[in-house]
């Protein structure tokens, strides 16, 4: 389990988060929430060390993750995968030397060892036949599964995603919200994504932090979201743009389902 306790992140004089605590449970989807500035990207990157907290503790299975010093951490990082928003792929690689690129830093396998790993990857993500293409020549969806293969190649422990939807059109967002439910389940992993995406809420979400303003306003899971009085949060789920999607027929049975089972 991670927990955050009582984190502040400030940059120069902003304070972007304003004492944000919560914890995410282990083997599940945690969602964390809000409309953009709200610090959801500020407190993923704190959690994986990209960012160092002003103050505050994470804790990754009770060991203090700001405290430890170099040595401790790197063992921490190996077990972290991370899938960047814009897919963060080495333009110059093919896809086999992307999703390879984690074995070369971080392993001792040998080059047979780490090409079978690399398939068996890239065949959970169903991208068959692609390894030697370069990212220029893959679609929005074949680039996001390209670096879902990369962010598991080491078998984590726990897998960050950063608005994994961004730049998808829905039909694809869908797969990929399919195929980062299933590798949780299948793996256990706990996986941690920021959204705003209320599709990938309601697919994907059991459990959900909202952030707004740089502080925590909601915790809970899915099947409580549509009975929660906190205004910020309503007005988050039926801001217009929501409205607009849930106009599709698709989304508003299943938001109906949903209230129903409440």
């Amino acid at each position: 389990m991670i927990e955050v306790q009582n984190i502040i992140k400030k940059f120069g004089t902003q304070e972007v988060l304003k004492g944000v605590s919560c914890h995410f449970e282990a083997g599940k989807n945690n969602l964390i929430i809000g409309k953009s500035g709200s610090g959801k990207t500020v407190l993923l990157k704190c959690i994986v060390g990209l960012l160092t907290p002003t103050s505050g503790h994470i804790l990754f299975d009770e060991g203090d993750y700001v405290a430890m010093n170099i040595e401790e951490k790197n063992v921490i990082r190996r077990e972290l995968g991370m899938l960047f928003q814009g897919g963060a792929l080495f333009d110059s690689l093919t896809v086999e030397e992307n999703v390879r690129f984690p074995l070369d830093m971080f392993t001792k396998m040998s080059l047979s060892e780490k090409k079978d790993r690399v398939n068996e990857v890239l065949k959970r993500v169903n991208l068959i036949n692609a390894n030697l293409k370069f990212p220029s020549q893959l679609s929005g969806g074949m680039q996001k599964r390209t670096g879902i293969a990369r962010a598991i190649v080491l078998n984590p422990k726990y897998l960050f995603c950063d608005e994994p939807n961004s730049g998808l059109d829905p039909q694809t967002s869908i797969v990929i919200d399919e195929l980062l439910m299933e590798i949780t389940e299948e793996y256990q992993i706990t996986t941690i994504t920021n959204t705003h995406d209320m599709n990938s809420v309601i697919a994907n979400g059991d459990k959900i932090i909202f952030l707004h303003q740089g502080n925590k306003h909601w915790e809970g899971d899915k099947e409580s979201l549509f009975e929660s009085d906190n205004e910020e949060l309503i007005d988050f789920i039926f801001a217009s743009e929501f409205l607009k999607e849930a106009r599709d027929a698709r989304l508003l049975k299943i938001i109906e389902k949903h209230k129903k089972n409440i």
